[in-house]
């Protein structure tokens, strides 16, 4: 499909994105200024010729997980349905920094997930099939294998839990969350998208089942169309409808360490003793973990969590031992019973619905937005999102992705 890409817009000199005023009325009102909510905006423009459109961000733009992520990209999953999805969002993040004309420091180094028992070298064996089988770069390690590519994690046979080998998927990496938000939001700006901050919603116009337009703390906006794409708050929203959503909220923590020289060359993932580790840019290690069990819309979490996952993190990297933490932070993430996000239509005509993305939501971001704009341009879902309705927790045709989310849920 062709499309307009953000270098071609007309440069301004001064400013990455104007905060807009609110308008009275839009043909889309896409509420949540995310990664999310910005990629569907530009893929609403650049696809689909529209842009009377308006992001709505109850804080400031990218605000929320979109700056509270650990930056992993990959799209090594289990089934069919979520590797066509996160595949296409990472051939997209594969051209990005050129489309939006912008640095997002796209970095593919590459994502170890590492195996420790019996149980965990099968699945994961299953996993690299399936994989290929879906045209996706995957590959076996055993530990030696393991140790040639990151060599300073301790693949020793007398840790705890040993590392007995690992998958590889050679064109993951991260890219700098942020730059993201702000490529997105500069390109919008430059189509005339308007992009509102510390305007939250606080309930919906509706006619009969028909959703006409969102009441704010800005005034109310008349909307052809609303799209949700609020992460961990969509169920709060929802309820102002009556709209049950399968969905919990939890706190996700992650943390940095202060600046250290080049060493970690990849990004390695462990379930079995959670913990997931990168080395950031300008030289931080990005540490994540397991969500908090408890179901929260705070932006903290609990410190036995961050106790555990340096536990994890010093037992497979010894050579952290010394580092020091610099920061803690913590998003709200939006878990489905099945691990796998929710993204389509609602019994409501007019609202759209994307969430549930639980801790995969910043490595799906472009491929969101494409199948997501399409989805709300069409009135009908992309065959990529298609599998991901809200009707599958009453069909029962669910896509389990525990396993292959790693150590998301």
């Amino acid at each position: 499909m062709p499309r307009t890409p953000g270098a071609d817009l007309p440069e301004h000199p001064d400013f990455l994105w104007d905060s807009a005023a609110p308008g009275s009325s839009y043909d889309v009102v896409i509420v949540g200024g995310g990664g999310h909510g910005l990629a569907t905006a530009y893929y609403l423009a650049v696809n689909h010729g529209i842009t009377n459109v308006a992001v709505l961000e109850s804080g400031w733009l990218a605000g929320g997980n979109m700056a509270r992520n650990t930056t992993i990209i990959r799209s090594n999953y289990l089934w069919d349905e979520s590797a066509g999805l996160y595949e296409h969002a990472l051939k997209l993040w594969e051209g990005l920094d050129e489309e939006l004309d912008y640095p997002l420091l796209f970095s593919q180094r590459g994502v170890l997930n590492l195996a420790h028992s019996l149980q965990e070298v099968r699945d994961g064996v299953r996993r690299v099939g399936a994989n290929r089988l879906n045209g996706i770069d995957a590959e076996w390690l055993d530990p030696d294998q393991v140790a040639e590519i990151c060599p300073i994690l301790n693949t020793s046979a007398d840790l705890r839990y040993p590392v007995l080998g690992a998958t590889w998927q050679p064109r993951a990496g991260i890219a700098k969350h942020d730059h993201v938000a702000w490529g997105f939001a500069r390109a919008l700006n430059r189509m005339g998208v308007d992009l509102v901050q510390n305007c939250q919603v606080t309930g919906f116009e509706r006619v009969g089942d028909r959703v006409t337009g969102v009441r704010t703390t800005r005034g109310t906006i008349r909307a052809g169309k609303v799209a949700l794409a609020a992460a961990g708050h969509t169920s709060v929203l929802a309820d102002e409808l009556g709209l049950p959503l399968p969905l919990q909220s939890h706190p996700l923590q992650a943390l940095v360490s202060e600046l250290l020289e080049p060493v970690h060359p990849t990004v390695v993932m462990s379930n079995a003793v959670h913990v997931y580790v990168s080395q950031a840019h300008k030289g931080e290690l990005v540490l994540g973990a397991g969500i908090d069990a408890y179901n929260s819309y705070g932006q903290r979490g609990s410190f036995h969590t961050i106790e555990r996952e340096l536990t994890a993190a010093v037992e497979l990297f010894p050579v952290f031992a010394r580092a020091h933490v610099l920061r803690t932070w913590a998003g709200v993430v939006d878990v489905t019973p099945d691990a796998s996000a929710i993204m389509g239509r609602t019994p409501f005509d007019g609202l759209y619905l994307n969430c549930g993305w639980g801790t995969g939501g910043f490595k799906a971001t472009p491929g969101v937005g494409w199948c997501y704009a399409h989805t709300i341009a069409h009135d009908e879902p992309h065959p990529l999102n298609a599998p991901f309705s809200l009707e599958r927790f009453t069909t029962g045709a669910l896509v389990d992705e525990h396993g292959a989310a790693g150590v998301a849920h």
